[in-house]
């Protein structure tokens, strides 16, 4: 099986959150900065990576995002400041 991420979008620190999974982080996070898929990102402008978890196996990353999507909105935030306190653009860690 194929692995997979997890990852944290917004469009500014403390701003809206997406939460998405994905098997190519990269080309997602492109998708979503150039506004190439309609929807929630789009709507809303986020293009910023802020968190990123990667998995050795897709079902799992898939598990992990709908464990997420359950979690207060303090826990996400916790989750993005203990691993990226500036709310860092990480797409230019990718590219």
């Amino acid at each position: 099986m194929r692995g997979g991420w997890v990852y944290i979008m917004t469009n500014r620190p403390n701003g809206t959150l997406y939460i998405g999974v994905t098997n190519d982080i990269a080309r997602r996070a492109y998708e979503h900065r150039e506004g190439l898929i309609e929807g929630f990102t789009k709507r809303y402008g986020l293009k910023r990576l802020v968190y990123m978890e990667a998995h050795a196996d897709i079902r799992d990353a898939i598990q992990r995002e709908k464990s997420l999507k359950h979690w207060p909105r303090a826990w996400k935030v916790r989750l993005i400041l203990d691993s990226n306190p500036d709310w860092r653009d990480l797409y230019l860690d990718l590219a």
